[in-house]
């Protein structure tokens, strides 16, 4: 199994105060647009490929604050999001091909962040 994961930063700001944070790719803002969130733009903060065998877990780091683990149970994935090292959250779901999964929470400001799961393979 082959995924794409995303940190991402929500806001109401047009602009990012960090320069190196990109906008978001279309099929992810699409994505994002068509869920119950008021934010008007989203944020690349960091992006990792991971690749998992049957049954194998990996946990990655996507900033100082935040890292996800993810199980690979065949179809579906157990993930679980942690912020300043305490889990966050755990789901376990159908994880099919070409599929994306939004993970989230407040960030300071009115702001968010979420972590974007994507299904390439």
């Amino acid at each position: 199994m082959k995924l794409e994961i995303q940190l991402i930063w929500g806001t109401n700001d047009s602009k990012s105060p960090d320069e190196k944070h990109t906008e978001v790719e279309p099929e992810v803002r699409k994505r994002l647009e068509n869920l119950p969130l008021k934010w008007s733009h989203y944020f690349l903060v960091k992006s990792k490929k991971l690749e998992l065998g049957a049954s194998e877990t990996k946990k990655e780091s996507l900033s100082d604050k935040c890292a996800v683990e993810v199980k690979n149970l065949g179809s579906s994935i157990e993930v679980s999001l942690f912020g300043h090292g305490e889990r966050l959250v755990k789901r376990t779901q159908a994880f099919p091909k070409h599929e994306i999964l939004v993970l989230g929470g407040n960030a300071p400001n009115s702001t968010s962040w979420l972590v974007v799961l994507k299904r390439i393979d």
